[in-house]
């Protein structure tokens, strides 16, 4: 059973997000704010965190921060009432994977728990599976029927991202954001540069293929799943 911290200063919001998680299947710690998060972090395993922004003693942005400078990557879920794409940035910036708006959807909560557990597993095992077809990331290779092949770090960063969520349509600016930083220069087109080489080099992958999805980006999608 996975074990998720709710880091939440309004109770009511906190009793509802632990019920819902207590529901399907998860083990809920609760702490009232940051610090009483990092606090428990001493004393139980958490498996991913749930961290509202706005809290008093140590706010959404300060825990994320204190918790990748010791060196951990706990997958983090952030959650404000705020959508402005400065709080984003400034959540992305710390360290957090993924960013939640109040009020939010139940179902996509637990989506996004289930998508970023599963993300977090591969991480550790630094490999991931798709048919035949074998990506590891500790040494940026894959290996297919046609034999094993090390890339170029973008362009397997790119595929790994892509095959870590099979199906999930990632906008080409998530994707500049997330592999090229959101600080750098590069544009849109560069996604697509890098979405053509990996073709024309998986261009006879029985297991996977790179789907444009016309307006929006780009999906990794598993050849025998539609």
């Amino acid at each position: 059973m996975f074990s998720i911290m709710v880091v939440e200063d309004d109770e009511n919001t906190r009793l509802l997000t632990a019920d819902v998680l207590t529901e399907n299947g998860y083990n809920v710690i609760a702490a009232k704010d940051g610090y009483d998060a990092l606090e428990l972090m001493e004393q139980k395993h958490v498996d991913l965190i749930i961290a509202d922004i706005m809290m008093p003693r140590v706010n959404g942005y300060e825990l994320t921060e204190r918790i990748r400078s010791s060196g951990s990557s706990i997958p983090v879920i952030m959650v404000t009432a705020k959508e402005a794409i400065a709080d984003k940035k400034q959540g992305f910036k710390v360290g957090t994977d993924d960013y939640l708006v109040k009020p939010y959807d139940e179902e996509e909560l637990l989506l996004r728990v289930a998508a970023l557990l599963r993300r977090a597993r591969i991480n550790n095992e630094h490999k991931i599976a798709v048919g035949g077809t074998v990506l590891d990331y500790d040494t940026l290779s894959v290996s297919d029927h046609s034999g094993h092949s090390e890339l170029p770090l973008k362009e397997f960063l790119l595929i790994y991202k892509l095959l870590s969520y099979p199906g999930k349509i990632f906008t080409r600016r998530q994707l500049i954001d997330e592999i090229w930083d959101m600080s750098s220069e590069s544009d849109e087109r560069t996604v697509d540069v890098h979405v053509n080489r990996l073709r024309e080099r998986f261009k006879n992958n029985p297991d996977f293929e790179i789907v444009t999805v016309r307006g929006l980006g780009y999906k990794g999608v598993k050849k025998n799943e539609d």
